[in-house]
C-alpha cells in the first residue's frame, strides 16, 4: 500500500479533510439518485446499485424472496439471455402454469394428491428442459468479462439488495445499457431451477454450519414481532412454494428508480457519467414509496429470553440486547463499546476471558445486527474453551459486560479504540470498490452519504462515562436474549 495513496485517503476521512466537494450528487427527474468521485488511479470505475429493498420487507409467507430476486435478475432480459425470446416467452408462460399448479397442489400438505405432485414435476421437467435449448447461461457475465469487468456480483441483506461490478472507464456505456435493462425490462427465467438452488444454498449454510444456526435462533428468539426475525435466506416451509407472480411484484414495487442509489467510484468524469445516466434511466417509471408499507414494531421487552439448539458441534453461545439504531447517538456508543469489548488482543473480552482465564477459544462483538434501517441488536458470540461448559462461559461473559457498566474505559483505553476504529474505517475507503460500498450504503440506510464523515466526529466526543452509562442502560437482564449451542443431534442432546 503506498503511503501516498493512504495518506489522501485519510485525509478525507480525517476531522481536517473531507470527501465535500469530491463526491458528486445527482438526482434525476424519476427519484434515481446517483454519486460519483473521480479517483484517477487506474482507468478503472468501481460501480454499485443498490435498492432499499431487502428481507425486511417481504410479505408474511414470502421469506427469502429478496434474495431469490437477486439470483433471478442475472437470468438476463428479453435480448440478454436468449437465443429466440419469440420462442421462449411461450414456454415460460406454459412453465409458470404448471409451477403454479404444482405449488398450488404442494401447499395442501398432508392432503396433496401424491399422483398430481408427481404428474407435475414430471411434466415441469420436460418442459424445463426445452426451456434449457433456449437460454443463453450466464450472458450478461460474459459479456461483461469480456470487455474487462471484474467483481460481477450481488448481495442482499435484511436491509438492501445491491449490484457491483468493476470494468474499464471506457466500458461505462456497456454498464448503462446492461444495468438499465435489467431494470426496464428483467425476465425471471428459470425461475423453479432457481429456487431449488436457494433451497440447498439454506441445507448447506444451515445443515453444517452451526455458526449459520446458532444465529438464525438468535434474531428468531430476540425478535418476536418485527420481520429482522426472519432469516434474509428465506424459512424453508417458504421457499418451497415461492410464486413466480409474487416475485415479479416484488420487483415492480421495490425496483424501482426512486427506490435506488447508483455510485461510481474511479476514472469517471462525474458530469458525464451523469448525462450517461440520464440517458439510460432517465425514463424509467418512479414506483412511489415503497416504505409507506407498515412495519409491524418490535415490543419491548418484558423479560430477558433464552434457546437451546442442539447441533453436532463444538458448543458456543450468543448474547443479544435490544438498541436503538442510527442515528441515536447510544448507535454511535455502541460502536465503540464493541471495539473495547473485542477489537484486538489488548479489548476486554480478549484479554480477560481468552488470554487470562482461558474460558473461551474465541469472542466477537457486532453492533447493529441483523441492518440498521430499525432498532436493532447488539450481540457477543462466543465459543467455550475446551472443556469449559457454556453456563461458566456465560456467567463469565455477562460479568464483563456487567464490568463495563461500573468500570468505564481509561482515557487511554478510549484513545486506542477510537485509533483503531479511524484506521478501520480509512481501509475500507482505500478502495475504488470499499468506497462505493460505503457511499451507497450510508446514502440508502442513513439518507446522506455524509454519514461517513459525520461518524468519527460523533465518536470523538463519546466520553469514558457515557459508555459505561450506555452499558448500564441496555445490559440489563430484562432486555437480554441468550442462545446457547451444545453438542448434539438435532432433536437428541
Amino acid at each position: 500500500m503506498g503511503l501516498g495513496l493512504l495518506g489522501a485517503v485519510a485525509a478525507w476521512a480525517s476531522p481536517g479533510g473531507s470527501l465535500e466537494g469530491r463526491v458528486q450528487e445527482y438526482r434525476l427527474a424519476n427519484g434515481l439518485t446517483v454519486l460519483a468521485l473521480r479517483r484517477g488511479i487506474a482507468p478503472v470505475v468501481s460501480l454499485q446499485m443498490t435498492f432499499r429493498v431487502g428481507g425486511v420487507d417481504e410479505p408474511s409467507g414470502h421469506t427469502g424472496m429478496a434474495h431469490l430476486l437477486e439470483h433471478l435478475l442475472f437470468k438476463g432480459t428479453r435480448t440478454l439471455g436468449t437465443r429466440d425470446w419469440a420462442r421462449e416467452r411461450p414456454l415460460l408462460e406454459e412453465i409458470e402454469r404448471v409451477g403454479r399448479a404444482l405449488d398450488r397442489e404442494r401447499r395442501k400438505g398432508d392432503r396433496a394428491d401424491p399422483a398430481e405432485v408427481a404428474r407435475l414435476r414430471e411434466e415441469l421437467g420436460r418442459l424445463q428442459e426445452r426451456h434449457r435449448e433456449l437460454v443463453v447461461k450466464d450472458e450478461i457475465d460474459a459479456i461483461y468479462t469480456r470487455n474487462g469487468a471484474v467483481g460481477f456480483n450481488a448481495f442482499t441483506s435484511s436491509d438492501l439488495t445491491s449490484y457491483i461490478v468493476s470494468l474499464p472507464s471506457d466500458r461505462l456505456e456497456l454498464w448503462a445499457r446492461i444495468e438499465s435493462e435489467r431494470m426496464r425490462d428483467p425476465v425471471l427465467r428459470e425461475y423453479y431451477v432457481e429456487r431449488e438452488v436457494v433451497i440447498e444454498e439454506r441445507r448447506q449454510r444451515y445443515g453444517s454450519d452451526p455458526d449459520g444456526r446458532l444465529y438464525e435462533a438468535l434474531l428468531s428468539t430476540a425478535f418476536v414481532a418485527h420481520p429482522y426475525r426472519d432469516p434474509v435466506i428465506g424459512w424453508p416451509s417458504d421457499l418451497e412454494t415461492l410464486d413466480l407472480g409474487a416475485t415479479r411484484e416484488f420487483f415492480r414495487r421495490y425496483y424501482g428508480p426512486d427506490n435506488c442509489v447508483v455510485v461510481a467510484v474511479g476514472d469517471v468524469d462525474p458530469p458525464a457519467f451523469f448525462r450517461l445516466v440520464e440517458r439510460y434511466f432517465g425514463d424509467l417509471e418512479p414506483r412511489g414509496a415503497p416504505d409507506d408499507r407498515p412495519i409491524t414494531r418490535e415490543p419491548p421487552q418484558p423479560g430477558p429470553r433464552r434457546a437451546e439448539v442442539w447441533f453436532d458441534a463444538e458448543p458456543r453461545l450468543a448474547v443479544a440486547f435490544h438498541k436503538p439504531t442510527l442515528p441515536h447517538r447510544d448507535d454511535y456508543v455502541f460502536d465503540v463499546i464493541e471495539a473495547v469489548l473485542t477489537d484486538g488482543r489488548s479489548s476486554r473480552l480478549v484479554r480477560e476471558l481468552v488470554d487470562r482465564r482461558r474460558i473461551a477459544a474465541s469472542v466477537s462483538a457486532a453492533n447493529g445486527l441483523p441492518g440498521a434501517r430499525y432498532p436493532n441488536l447488539f450481540a457477543v458470540f462466543l465459543t467455550p474453551l475446551q472443556g469449559v461448559a457454556p453456563e461458566e462461559a456465560e456467567r463469565a461473559l455477562l460479568g464483563e459486560l456487567d464490568r463495563l457498566g461500573r468500570e468505564p474505559p481509561t482515557p487511554e483505553e478510549l484513545e486506542r479504540v477510537l485509533r483503531r476504529l479511524e484506521a478501520d474505517r480509512v481501509k475500507s475507503l482505500l478502495s475504488n470498490g470499499g468506497l462505493a460500498r460505503r457511499l451507497a450504503y450510508f446514502q440508502a440506510v442513513a439518507g446522506d452519504w455524509r454519514y461517513i464523515e459525520e461518524h468519527p466526529k460523533v465518536l470523538r466526543t463519546i466520553t469514558p462515562e457515557e459508555v459505561a452509562q450506555v452499558a448500564r442502560r441496555y445490559f440489563t437482564p430484562e432486555n437480554r436474549t441468550v442462545v446457547v449451542l451444545r453438542p448434539g443431534r438435532e432433536g437428541q442432546p
